[in-house]
């Protein structure tokens, strides 16, 4: 065997290093924490690397650059609740949207405020931010309102139903720069009761399943 051979065997092979998916959401947690403090602009793998304790060069294996490890936190951390979301009726399945909306808005709303400048300075950030936090929910509420239709519960031909998802996401995004306060839990489902169930045609002094 020739010495260039065996220096060839000696060389050692570069790994990526391997993050353990629990390891990863703990990650994850920490850039969307990051960002809910001080926003995108502040953001930085450092930064990322002394909050979760992490190597940073591990980070730059792994994810490549910040934008990539913000969508890939944005990706890992769906919850899907909504979608999961189904008591009967529609009057039902839209207060406790609401519910489940309102729990998660303080921090769901900052995360899309701290995001929506750099996102729209960023095609894939924007993608991801649509893909993983918008998208979902709008498809899931949507079902919802297909869901009612099909029960007779609302007219085919009723103009808001193609509205519901935009108000009620609409209403917790904008709340905090008209009011000065999230769209907590009771302000979602008097909205709901107020101006969504009226406007379907339905009864908003109605059980709520």
């Amino acid at each position: 065997m020739s010495s260039q051979e065996t220096e060839q065997e000696a060389a050692p092979t570069p790994r990526r290093s391997k993050i353990t998916p629990e390891r990863a959401q703990e990650l994850y947690t920490a850039v969307l924490d990051m960002l809910r403090e001080n926003g995108y602009e502040s953001l930085t793998m450092e930064g990322v690397a002394s909050r979760s304790r992490c190597g940073k060069s591990t980070l730059y294996r792994q994810w490549g650059s910040k934008p990539e490890l913000v969508v890939a936190a944005l990706h890992g951390t769906r919850r899907g609740l909504l979608p999961r979301i189904d008591t009967g009726t529609l009057a039902g399945d839209l207060r406790e949207a609401a519910r489940v909306i309102g729990v998660g808005s303080g921090r769901d709303t900052s995360l899309m405020l701290a995001l929506s400048h750099a996102a729209l300075q960023s095609p894939e950030l924007l993608c991801a931010l649509r893909e993983a936090l918008i998208l979902p929910e709008m498809a899931a509420i949507d079902a919802m309102v297909k869901r009612g239709v099909e029960r007779g519960e609302v007219a085919a031909d009723n103009p808001a139903r193609e509205f519901v998802s935009t108000q009620l996401l609409g209403v917790m995004r904008a709340r905090p720069m008209l009011a000065g306060t999230h769209a907590d839990e009771t302000f979602l489902i008097r909205f709901v009761e107020g101006a969504v169930l009226p406007a379907l045609g339905l009864d908003a002094s109605a059980s709520g399943s």
